[in-house]
């Protein structure tokens, strides 16, 4: 066979495998689009029930067609403090048989699925192209990946099948039956699955390969040691991802990989004691169906060792402990009592995988920052209250820390914004840009704040102790306002936003009436001329404060 020849034959499959690779990262991106809200919902039910997390690993890997991303995305879920180690591993768990899926979907074109696959195809571009509805055009685009897998399968298939009997397939065919050492085969697994970072994509050129008559290893169990590397070699990609990232978001990685590598070992064992374990059993189930074999140890695999491990995952955890040790990091240090930690400091772009998951991340996100700037806001009114000049400092400082967290968070969304989104994501991307303006306003309001302090303190100011009662009642009025919008905010919760315009109306006429009792005061000759400035400038900026309060409660009502 000329050296034409093989690079035909060579190019063929890899077509046929970029074909596949690509639908099958379509498929993925239109499942999650499709299902958008319900994966990163899915994530956020990660009760201490150990079933439900592998439920749950189980259902978000079918929607999102990969276990490295379900599993990266848990990595930066970790990481991002949201989940526990416990609950990260019954979901990695729960990937790991969701991922089994992918073997099956290929295992059928056993048949002749030909032409309903090309017309599936057809239909999906067709809706893609000329439907004007962004849920039509989703679905055409998902049935078009579907198609395209089929049609990469069916490509690789045939391009060997042609070669049947040629020196080119003698030769592989040679090559593939010459490696019979069951650790060989099974580090080939490994690292080809390392190196492609798809356990799919290994799993389907073993099953293709199988279909068109190549033996591989002699025959025997020799197929399943190769099975066995790709569920170690997908670690690989968690393991990439926790580089950088925290203690526990390498411990979740690390457990993902002793997971798959007890589960290997069990396995191996088994093969290698029960030397026709392929013959007694799979054969058995799929006569005449080698792919179906192949899919069914997978499938087998995953699930017997999920249900061995699934009442140990605390023996998991200490032993990741074991494992990835160190000293506590900052992160981890318990939060001092109404004073928020600062977020932003590491948005997890693992999570950009899944820009469903990382808009809802950064939203829940947002909220916590929205609460950073309330606390610059008390800090600035309560040392007016006390007459502390020094307060503005700290005010500054954590205005300092609000400018940095909105220009990563402006970062973070533009990035979200370069993925595929559905309108309503795209709409939620939109008003979170004016909520971060309105949280800068905050501080900058709180900084107005101290300055109407130092006027307070360096022009010896007198305030009667009236006005400051009547000033600390309606600063109690935006806390409680604040507090209603942080609810309406974080949980969309519509029918709170009567509430809090009503609320917002009566600040309103606090800022009027405190207004007009200060004037008729300054007339009556009861309250000094010099205090105006401020009291006037300091009524104005908290009601001012409710403003943007309440338009960050309304910013809900955009993402509709």
């Amino acid at each position: 066979m000329s050296a034409m020849e093989w690079f035909e034959l060579i190019m063929k499959v890899l077509g046929g495998l970029g074909a596949f690779l690509f639908g099958m990262n379509g498929l993925s991106a239109g499942m999650t689009r499709l299902a958008h809200g319900k994966m990163q919902t899915m994530l956020n039910k990660t009760a201490r029930n150990r079933f439900a997390g592998l439920g749950l690993g189980l259902g978000v890997t079918m929607i999102a067609q990969s276990s490295s991303l379900t599993t990266v995305m848990v990595v930066g879920l970790v990481n991002a403090g949201i989940m526990t180690l416990f609950q990260a591993t019954s979901i990695i768990m729960g990937a790991n048989i969701g991922t089994t899926i992918t073997a099956w979907l290929v295992s059928l074109n056993t048949f002749d699925v030909t032409t309903a696959v090309l017309s599936l195809t057809a239909i999906g571009i067709f809706m893609s192209i000329f439907s004007k509805k962004e849920k039509v055009k989703t679905v055409g685009e998902t049935l078009a990946s579907l198609g395209l897998i089929f049609v990469g399968i069916t490509f690789m298939s045939e391009a060997l099948d042609m070669e049947r009997g040629s020196a080119a397939y003698e030769t592989i065919h040679g090559m593939m039956t010459s490696v019979t050492n069951p650790f060989l085969l099974l580090l080939i697994g490994l690292v080809v699955t390392a190196l492609v970072q798809s356990s799919s994509a290994v799993t389907t050129i073993i099953i293709t390969m199988v279909q068109t008559g190549f033996m591989i290893g002699g025959g025997g169990n020799s197929v399943y040691y190769i099975i066995i590397g790709t569920n170690i070699g997908t670690c690989v990609t968690a393991l990439i991802s926790s580089i950088g990232a925290s203690k526990n978001a390498k411990r979740a990685s690390v457990i993902h990989f002793l997971f798959n590598f007890f589960g290997a070992i069990i396995f191996t064992v088994i093969l290698l004691l029960w030397k026709d374990f392929g013959d007694a059993v799979l054969v058995r189930m799929f006569p005449d169906y080698p792919q179906f074999q192949i899919a069914m140890f997978h499938t087998l695999f995953n699930v017997i060792c999920s249900l061995v491990f699934l009442p140990f995952i605390n023996v998991f955890v200490k032993l990741s402990h074991l494992l990835v040790f160190g000293k506590k990091e900052p992160k981890e240090e318990k939060e001092e009592p109404g004073k928020p930690a600062l977020v932003y400091a590491e948005l997890d772009e693992r999570l950009l995988r899944s820009p469903s998951v990382a808009l809802a991340y950064l939203y829940q996100e947002t909220g916590k920052v929205f609460s950073f700037a309330k606390n610059t806001l008390d800090t600035a009114f309560n040392a007016f209250l006390n007459k502390d000049t020094s307060a503005k400092e700290a005010v500054l400082a954590q205005n300092a820390d609000l400018a940095q967290m909105n220009k990563q968070a402006v970062s973070y969304l533009v990035k979200i914004s370069a993925s595929s989104l559905v309108l309503e994501e795209e709409k939620t991307v939109s008003s979170l840009h004016y909520v971060l303006n309105d949280i800068m306003r905050l501080g900058e309001l709180a900084d107005n704040i101290t300055k109407y302090t130092n006027h307070y303190v360096n022009d010896g100011l007198v305030f009667s102790g009236e006005f400051l009662e009547m000033i600390r009642e309606m600063y109690a009025q935006v806390t409680k306002l604040y507090e209603l919008s942080a609810e309406v905010f974080l949980h969309k919760n519509f029918a709170g936003l009567e509430q809090v315009d009503a609320l917002e109306e009566e600040i309103d006429k606090d800022r009027r009436r405190l207004t007009n009792a200060h004037i008729t005061r300054l007339n009556e000759g009861r309250c000094q001329p010099q205090n105006s400035n401020v009291f006037i400038n300091l009524v104005g900026n908290l009601e001012r404060a409710a403003d943007h309060i309440t338009f960050i409660a309304h910013s809900i009502e955009q993402n509709h």
